[in-house]
Order: C-alpha cells, then structure tokens, then sequence
C-alpha cells in the first residue's frame, strides 16, 4: 500500500531542529504540522486541515472572542512553560468576561535553528493544558524567521467562548460600596520565571501559579449574580489590575495590606529582589469586584474551589473623582497604590 503521505522519513523529535524549510509551506511544513502539531494537539476539527475551523455555537448567547501573545523568557519555568501558559492565559482573559471558553487557536512564531525536542515539549504541554481545561485547540499556524531574528519562540493564542444569560461583567461595573475579593497569593509567577532566569536559589521552590481559571468562575456565578468586575492580575500584578478598574469605573479603592495574601517564600523574595508584590504578575488568580450583598456568598463559593482556597476579602470601592487605589497599611498609615512605572519583569507572559 503506497502512503499518501508528502513525505517518507519522520520527523527526528529528539535531534532535529527547526529549518526554514519548516516555514515554506511545502513538505517540510506539512511534516512538522502532521507530526507534531496534530498528532499532540489533534482534535476532529483540528484533523479537518482546512485553513479555518467551522464551530458550532449554543443559540442566543453573546459570543467573546479574546487574543494574546507569549513571549516569556525562560521558555521553561517551575510550574509551567510557554505552552501551558498561552493555554491558560487566554481561557482566563475570555473566563474574566464572564464567559465558558469554547474554543483556542494558536498561531508559533519559530526560529531557524530551534530544537524540534523543545517545540515538542512546548505543544505537548499545550495539549495537556486544552484538555485538562476542555477546551480544545481547533486551529493554527505556523511561521519561520531566519537565524538571529527570533528568540526562539513565539504563540499568539485566541480564545472564543460564550457569555451565559443573564451575566454582565466588565471593567466599568464597579460601584462605591462594592468588596474587592482576590482569590489567593500573589507573585508566584513572577518570582519563579525570575528565578529561573537569573539563575537564582530560594531555601524553597517558589513554582507559577499558572491555571485556567473558567471552572473557578463558573462557581463564582452559579453561587451569584452580583459580580460586577472580574480580571486576572498579570503583567503589572495587582496593583496595575485595581487602577485600571478604577479607571474604567470612575471610582477609587481602599485596600487593607494585612488581608492580600502573599507566601512567606515569595514575600522574602521580593524582599531580596527590591520587589513589591503587588506588582508582579500572577497567571492564575483572579480579581473579583461585588456587590456588598453577595460577597459573603461568592467568596464561599471561591474558598470552596480548589483554585481560591485562599481567596479573600482585600478592599472596598469608594467614591473619588481622582481614581486613586490607596491601601492601609500593616503599619497604621495609609499610601496610594499607583500604576506600574517601567518595567520590574521584562518578558514574564
């Protein structure tokens, strides 16, 4: 039986490396498509090969489409890797919408020269992380630059996923008197592509909290209704996260330093560092603005997930022309929590 196939001799997974024959779209490119991208990621749409992917979609829902690219430094990191991560921080920018992710498209920048053993690892990770989450990655693309004109690689993710009946969430909901909840500890990601990339030894692992966070929504809103704002504190941490809500609402915040949770390990790895933790990027917490009335539910239902079990209550809206966020304390004053100046953590997600 002669095989169908345009090529003969498999792709060599352990040794070989990427070409710029692997971008040219002929047989090297549908190789390296069929036999890596396929073959770890491959799902019935994905096995179609078109250049697109025909989705169905449940009747009279608002459809949210949302888009990302990833270029962390190191590819690889305790707790996770690029491919986990454009994985996850893409559900999690379509879950914040208050939406049930349906369906990922991924589209790899490679460099010339890129070992075929870590593009390997990368999208197997991908694909573990798409079917732990069930959502499936139905689409993609490939490209390749020359040697020297890369870093190795890139993905660009896009997410699609529809919003419930009946759910409003979004960045200018929030309301003087609503409760501030944040759904755990802070700074893990940060601090351990940091410490991966410089090379650095904590007394303990300090590992990402990289995860997709659309089941920890889904309970969130099954418990209530009176979510206004959801968003995942990434690049810039929470800090930055609070100020653009407060931008987008028209209104100020008040936080109580004592009650955002932050682990010992990451705390004093700041503290080493010149780092404050409310500015490094976090990929697998999320911050909630609710009505005072249903806080005390929806924060129940976050410490019952396993993902916010450490959830918390950490400050209130309040009403302020300027938009200031500003915390009180552990040592009884009170300071403004600005936006991220610069860049603490270059290439972190």
């Amino acid at each position: 039986m002669t095989d169908a196939r345009p090529h003969v001799r498999p792709l060599d997974l352990k040794h070989g490396r990427i070409d710029m024959n692997h971008g040219a779209g002929g047989r090297a490119a549908a190789q390296l498509i069929e036999e890596l991208f396929v073959e770890l990621l491959g799902n019935d749409y994905l096995r179609q090969g078109d250049d697109g992917a025909v989705l169905p979609l449940p009747e009279g829902e608002r459809l949210v489409m949302a888009t990302d690219a990833h270029v962390v430094s190191p590819l690889f990191f305790p707790g996770g890797d690029l491919g986990c991560l454009a994985v996850h921080g893409t559900i999690n920018d379509v879950a914040m919408c208050g939406a049930r992710p349906l369906y990922l498209s991924a589209s790899f920048i490679l460099e010339e020269g890129f070992p075929l053993a870590d593009l390997r690892r990368i999208v197997a990770s991908m694909a573990a992380a798409s079917r732990d989450a069930g959502v499936p990655v139905v689409t993609g693309d490939t490209k390749v630059v020359e040697r020297g004109k890369g870093d190795g690689v890139f993905v660009s993710t896009t997410g699609i996923g529809v919003v419930p009946r009946g759910v409003r969430i979004g960045g200018a909901n929030a309301r003087p008197g609503d409760v501030v909840l944040l759904s755990g500890t802070i700074g893990e990601h940060g601090v351990a592509v940091l410490s991966k990339r410089e090379s650095l030894e904590f007394e303990t692992t300090i590992t990402s909290d990289t995860a997709a966070l659309h089941g920890l929504v889904g309970a969130m809103l099954a418990a209530s209704r009176g979510v206004r704002v959801l968003r995942d504190p990434t690049r810039g941490g929470l800090a930055t996260t609070l100020n653009e809500i407060a931008r987008q609402s028209g209104v100020g915040m008040c936080l109580d330093e004592a009650a955002i949770p932050v682990l010992p390990q990451v705390d004093a790895a700041c503290e080493l560092l010149g780092l404050d933790p409310l500015y490094v990027a976090n990929e697998g917490k999320l911050v909630a603005v609710c009505d005072p009335d249903a806080a005390d539910v929806v924060l129940a239902a976050m410490r019952a997930h396993p993902l916010g079990a450490r959830a918390a209550r950490i400050g209130v809206v309040t009403e302020d022309a300027h938009r200031f966020v500003q915390m009180d304390t552990r040592f009884g004053g009170r300071r403004v929590v600005d936006w991220l100046s610069g860049e603490q953590l270059p290439r972190i997600c």
